[in-house]
C-alpha cells in the first residue's frame, strides 16, 4: 500500500522561503515520475513542477526560477523560494504518471497548505 504524506506547509511573508516534504511509504519504483500540484481556493488543480522517471525536472512557467523539485529515495521536496502570494495554495504530492485516466497520477497526498502574505 502506497501512501504519501505532504509536510512543510506554513504561513510566511512574500519573498520568504519553503520547503516541502512528502514522505512516501511502500515501494514506488525510481521508474515513477513524481510531481508536485496546487490548488488555490477557487481555482483547479494545476502543476507546479514535475520529475520524471529519467531524472527530467520540469517546471510551470510561474514558478521557473523560483521553485526547485528534488528526491531521494524516501522523500520529494519542493524548495520554494522568493514565494509570492500567488502561491498561496494547498500543494499536493502525486507519484506514478499515468496516462487514459481521470488523473494524472496513481497515488496522491492529503495536501500541505501554504499560505504567503504581502
Amino acid at each position: 500500500q502506497v501512501q504519501l504524506v505532504e509536510s512543510g506547509g506554513d504561513s510566511v511573508q512574500a519573498g520568504g522561503s519553503l520547503k516541502l516534504s512528502c514522505a512516501i511509504s511502500g515501494y514506488i519504483p525510481r521508474s515513477c515520475g513524481m510531481a508536485w500540484y496546487r490548488q488555490a481556493p477557487g481555482k483547479e488543480r494545476e502543476l507546479v513542477s514535475s520529475r520524471d522517471s529519467d531524472g527530467t525536472s520540469n517546471y510551470a512557467s510561474s514558478v521557473k526560477g523560483r521553485f526547485t523539485i528534488s528526491r531521494d529515495e524516501a522523500t520529494l521536496y519542493l524548495q520554494m523560494n522568493s514565494v509570492k502570494p500567488d502561491d498561496t495554495a494547498v500543494y499536493y504530492c502525486a507519484a506514478c504518471r499515468q496516462y487514459l485516466k481521470d488523473l494524472p497520477y496513481e497515488y496522491w497526498g492529503q495536501g500541505t497548505q501554504v499560505t504567503v502574505s504581502s
